[in-house]
């Protein structure tokens, strides 16, 4: 967008007092028929709303009128004190560039995706001379075959699963292959073919592969028709055993397709896009049909910027969604948007080939819009009640606590550690909408001055890093980053330490609780501790408590299994890993031959030279290293 440029608004101080449409006609003035981006703001300077135009004068002229909006629109006006504008070259690229600033800005009038993971896919790595079939996120650097997206891990692990059952692929490391000797347990329960230990030949492993493909590309039905002759065959030369391998393989395919339940016919590649508007919330299912299956379904719940309607949710929706994503050759919506052609030439472009965008009203396509549909009416009824639910527990924690509101952002916060190793700091998250798990943080204890199980030390330090980056970030507490409350693991000792961290960092607005357990330590009696108050405690059976508890648990569950991760990485590593030019593969051969890092940094020079794989020259940087480590 070489051609962009920012218009710089030339309002005199007369029209610089004026705020609402009275302050948007003054800009019309300033501004052509460019295509491009604008932006509306409030007196403090924060954004309002971000929109996309053809023609910039024609579109700001229609909120230049004093009437005729919607109240949202009514609303976003009155409170507009400037405008910025960006133009571009093509109204595509203000398209591109609108969805990228709504995500960036989260504007409080615009649509806004907050859900916006990526999604696994299935990798038939090519990088070896065995293929490797695994789940796979993110870049796609790895040499070999990509399928999906996937709706989730667990319909990719459910595939996956029955993919080794059929063709028995591996799914080992490359680093796992190499060193082994004799089968593993998957060879042993007929999920493997055993290709390390030289069981399967190259050029059938191969077929076994092409097999896989051909059923991930959607020709399912030749590769069984095929393994169906294969067995027939079998049987009648009496090779039982074979033939009944070759029966499990096709009940596994058939089984994959019995478990996606919607397999069309007449729809090879598109995602499902539908829509389902309640009292003002919104959830958006989507389903994602490759090689004539469903690989799964997921459901999406975008803010609606205080009102929007279909139209709008579903096209802001379509730029955000496909914004690190690759569109599909189709996409099928619920509803018609405002900008069809425009999304589809954006969509195409991205791609590198056309996006058809459809709004099907009568066959397959229409029934699969109608599955999607209820699903995300039914999705949209299921969280309204648990969000109803949430709601009179947050009001009932805030009576409980005499808090001023509702808090709409807790974190809880606790450390894990062993004697004080492998020490962390965990914090979780939680709101109206329940937990957030996209807001997590895991912080890895750095102090070296702390004592080992110092767990006011540990506390001190992650609430000192946490709120400072918050200081530093926003310091004017603009975001929704800023907590209403601070949940903490501990009692009247831990609260203390608390007030003494905030108040050092200058920040004493935010309420903060212990949560101890009882005198006898049993769940049900917890005390609560906060500063200047003596101790409380809640009924036995007080939803509140459940729900604290519930907080307490999660947060405790996150720290162990953070730890466990750490720990589980540091026990894996020697100090092999730090010499240079010891990589994997000399790693193994070195353990190997020798059984231990520590044999290895004891044997004398002629020794190492006699390790596969080690040079002389890589002998004796070896034996230097640790003979410096020593000296």
């Amino acid at each position: 967008m070489s051609d962009n440029g920012e218009l710089s608004d030339g309002l005199d101080p007369e029209a610089e007092a004026l705020t609402g449409h009275a302050r948007i006609q003054a800009y019309l003035k300033t501004l052509d028929g460019s295509p491009g981006v604008y932006r509306m703001l409030d007196a403090q300077s924060r954004v309002l709303y971000v929109g996309k135009a053809r023609n910039l004068k024609a579109r700001v002229s229609n909120y230049a009128r004093p009437s005729g909006h919607s109240a949202r629109i009514a609303r976003m006006i009155s409170e507009t004190a400037s405008m910025m504008f960006l133009t571009t070259r093509t109204e595509t690229e203000a398209l591109l560039l609108e969805q990228n600033l709504i995500k960036q800005l989260k504007p409080r009038y615009n649509v806004l995706l907050r859900d916006d993971k990526s999604f696994p896919n299935i990798l038939v790595a090519k990088d070896h001379a065995y293929p490797q079939i695994r789940k796979h996120r993110g870049r796609k650097a790895t040499k070999g075959a990509y399928y999906g997206p996937f709706a989730s891990a667990g319909a990719v692990n459910r595939t996956l699963n029955q993919l080794q059952k059929a063709f028995l692929l591996r799914n080992c490391s490359d680093a796992m292959f190499e060193s082994r000797t004799r089968p593993c347990l998957l060879y042993q329960i007929k999920r493997c073919s055993g290709p390390c230990v030289g069981y399967i030949s190259e050029e059938d492993y191969d077929a076994s592969v092409r097999d896989a493909e051909r059923f991930l590309s959607g020709k399912s039905t030749e590769v069984q028709e095929r393994l169906a002759v294969q067995m027939t065959e079998a049987a009648e030369a009496m090779e039982f055993e074979r033939a009944a391998a070759l029966r499990d393989r096709i009940r596994a395919m058939t089984q994959v397709q019995s478990a996606q339940g919607i397999n069309p016919r007449g729809v090879s590649e598109a995602d499902v896009i539908a829509l389902h508007l309640e009292n003002g919330q919104a959830c958006v299912q989507v389903f994602f049909i490759r090689a004539n299956q469903n690989w799964g379904n997921r459901d999406f719940y975008p803010r609606t910027g205080a009102g929007a309607e279909a139209p709008e949710i579903l096209e802001a929706f379509l730029g955000q969604f496909y914004d690190q994503k690759d569109p599909p050759r189709q996409i099928l919506l619920s509803h018609p948007i405002d900008n069809h052609d425009l999304m589809a030439d954006a969509l195409g472009e991205k791609r590198g080939r056309k996006v058809e965008i459809l709004v099907p009203k009568r066959g397959e396509k229409a029934e699969l819009i109608a599955g999607a549909e209820r699903n995300a009416r039914e999705s949209l009824a299921r969280r309204m009640a648990e969000s109803a639910t949430q709601t009179k527990l947050l009001r009932g924690l805030a009576e409980a606590f005499d808090l001023d509101a509702p808090p709409k952002r807790i974190e809880v916060y606790d450390n894990s550690h062993i004697q004080g190793t492998d020490a962390v700091g965990a914090m979780i998250v939680s709101g109206p909408d329940g937990f957030l798990k996209s807001q997590y943080r895991k912080f890895n204890i750095r102090g070296t001055d702390l004592t080992p199980g110092d767990d006011f030390g540990m506390m001190k330090e992650v609430l000192q890093r946490r709120f400072q980056r918050l200081l530093k970030e926003d310091p004017d507490r603009e975001s929704e980053a800023w907590p209403d409350l601070l949940l903490i693991d501990g009692g009247a000792g831990q609260v203390s330490a608390v007030a003494d961290i905030l108040g050092d960092l200058g920040v004493e607005d935010v309420p903060f609780i212990g949560v101890a357990k009882g005198v006898d330590r049993d769940a049900g009696k917890e005390e609560f501790h906060r500063p200047g108050a003596r101790p409380t405690a809640l009924r036995h059976n007080d939803p509140v408590l459940y729900f604290v508890q519930r907080l307490r648990d999660e947060a405790h569950r996150f720290a162990i299994g953070t730890h466990r991760a750490k720990r589980s990485k540091s026990v894996s590593r020697t100090p092999l890993d730090d010499v240079p030019g010891v990589g994997a593969k000399r790693k193994r051969a070195l353990l190997a031959h020798f059984g231990s890092a520590k044999a290895v940094s004891r044997a004398n020079l002629s020794d190492l030279k006699a390790v596969e794989g080690v040079s002389a020259t890589m002998a004796q940087t070896i034996y230097d290293f640790f003979h410096d480590q020593k000296g």
